[in-house]
């Protein structure tokens, strides 16, 4: 399974799916960042599959019915009319939380080592072993975003001592839970889901850097968490294009003097124009990566 879109994914409570066999990678890209980017489909999670033959697979996930008009409008939208349809249908009762974890191996990102606690005993000398389980809210370390900023964070951290930190979007807290144990610093968390917060806090504790992180439900920057913690010095954003290119005045106002943004959950097309918007508030592009088809962002005020 390659390219799950960046939301969160609440497996205990999947119980449809719907599927669409396409030639093409590229179409299957272009199709779950439309469905990523439409608010219509309730935000399901979507995942790509190679199958034998060449061809993929997209499978969407849903919690609830989905509404089938909106699903096939995404569809024709993003690939044309004549690209087909999804099948919908329901889903065995299966327990997904332990299911996902069959095929998450232990990830390597810089120092950092993603695991589950079924892979506690792949923890080597000089890991900073980050243990998140496959759960209700977004976020493995599993995702070539994620483990795109997970290796930014570990050069920034060697050249860099930031004092005001923000995790933008934290799903289940990799991110902060990350900066929290590698640099021993404070890291307000924040999302618009407070079942991902909730998590993150429990994350957090899990991972021994509860006191470190405060995880926050803020739907944006006039939430009075995000007042109490500006100026930032840092800002890591792992959330989708649309968004990052909207939350650019706002992010880029709340900066410090001299401050660093990393910003991952788009595709490597779609770099420019995420570039574009933050050079327009007077950012630079210093650096960026490729995980898996997705880029990862780094600019400095």
């Amino acid at each position: 399974m390659k390219h799950l879109r960046p939301r969160q994914t609440r497996f205990a409570n999947l119980t449809l799916i719907a599927s669409l066999n396409l030639a093409k990678e590229s179409d299957a890209i272009r199709l779950i960042e439309a469905i990523g980017e439409d608010d219509d489909l309730g935000y399901p999670s979507a995942a790509t599959t190679e199958q034998a033959d060449q061809s993929w697979t997209v499978d969407v996930y849903f919690e609830d019915a989905p509404d089938e008009v909106a699903l096939a409008r995404v569809v024709a939208d993003a690939l044309g009319p004549d690209a087909g349809a999804f099948t919908v249908a329901e889903l065995p009762d299966e327990d997904w939380v332990a299911k996902s974890l069959e095929g998450l191996k232990p990830v390597r990102a810089g120092r950092f080592l993603v695991h589950g606690s079924h892979d506690r005993d792949k923890i080597q000398p000089g890991d900073i072993a980050i243990e998140i389980e496959a759960g209700e809210a977004f976020g493995t370390g599993h995702h070539g975003t994620t483990a795109g900023c997970l290796e930014e964070i570990d050069r920034l951290g060697k050249i860099h001592d930031y004092k005001s930190i923000l995790d933008l979007g934290t799903g289940t807290g990799v991110l902060a839970i990350a900066i929290a144990k590698a640099w021993e610093k404070p890291v307000l968390a924040t999302d618009i889901d407070p079942i991902a917060t909730r998590v993150t806090a429990e994350n957090a504790a899990l991972n021994g850097v509860g006191d470190k992180i405060e995880a926050a439900t803020a739907e944006g920057f006039g939430n009075p968490v995000m007042a109490a913690s500006a100026p930032f010095d840092l800002v890591v954003a792992n959330i989708l294009a649309g968004p990052l290119i909207a939350l650019a005045p706002e992010i880029v106002q709340h900066l410090a003097p001299q401050a660093t943004v990393v910003l991952s959950g788009l595709l490597v097309a779609q770099g420019p124009g995420v570039t574009a918007a933050y050079e327009a508030e007077g950012m630079k592009l210093v650096r960026q990566g490729e995980q898996e088809g997705w880029l990862t962002l780094t600019l400095e005020r």
